[in-house]
């Protein structure tokens, strides 16, 4: 991006790190932040995690825009943060825990409550004080909650939405563990689960946060068809 450039830079909701936004305003450009508010709250309860000296934990996929972000916001205040993707990472820093006694924990908002309650209860009998943010999106613990309800009544599950998006993936992960379920991006992936479509007597249909309504209209229209 060169000096001294017009223009206008959108963040996007899963934010970024600071540092790159400050860039970017140096050079020139008017910052349009559309950071989502429910991630802008992980973000202020990492940086007051850090600010107050705890060892940092964020729940969620490393690589994940998201968590970037959240971490990139809780380095400046901290040297001890990490991402926590599953109890097996959490696992290999269980010295640095004891070390450091005060754990504080928040979750992707995209992410699994079932992770955020592996990993409270690990770390309870090895932190002298612990401080947990439950930081999932309400929409995604609600749609979450849902889909288990759906799911039970259900001999096939159908989830919706674009398998880069983490609320769409952990969607189908959860589910799989209650019943049959597919994750189908659009309503022409259904014809590689023909078998299974015709043999199924009750199909539960479910999708991601970001899946347009009308992919989810089309996915129930074909399944009509069958």
């Amino acid at each position: 991006m060169p000096d001294n450039e017009t223009g206008i830079c959108i963040v996007r909701s899963h934010g970024m790190a600071p540092q790159k936004i400050k860039e970017i305003s140096d050079k020139g450009y008017d910052v349009v932040d559309l950071t989502c508010l429910d991630v802008k709250k992980v973000q202020q309860k990492a940086i007051q995690l850090a600010q107050e000296d705890f060892l940092v934990l964020i729940l969620g996929k490393p690589e994940h825009p998201e968590v970037i972000a959240i971490k990139a916001n809780a380095d400046i205040y901290s040297g001890n943060v990490y991402v926590i993707p599953d109890l097996e990472t959490l696992k290999e820093i269980t010295d640095k825990i004891k070390e450091h006694k005060k754990v504080g924990v928040v979750i992707q908002t995209t992410q699994k409550l079932e992770l955020l309650e592996s990993v409270v209860n690990y770390i309870v009998p090895i932190a002298s004080e612990l401080k947990v943010f439950n930081t999932i999106c309400k929409s995604t613990s609600m749609r979450q909650k849902e889909a288990r309800e759906l799911a039970k009544n259900s001999d096939l599950m159908i989830v919706v939405g674009s398998k880069k998006s983490a609320n769409t993936s952990h969607l189908a992960e959860i589910l799989q563990g209650i019943t049959q379920t597919i994750h189908i991006e659009t309503a022409p992936d259904l014809d590689l689960y023909k078998e299974q479509l015709v043999k199924a007597q009750n199909i539960g249909v479910t999708a991601g946060a970001s899946t347009p309504e009308n992919i989810i209209k089309s996915v129930i229209e074909e399944l009509e068809k069958i």
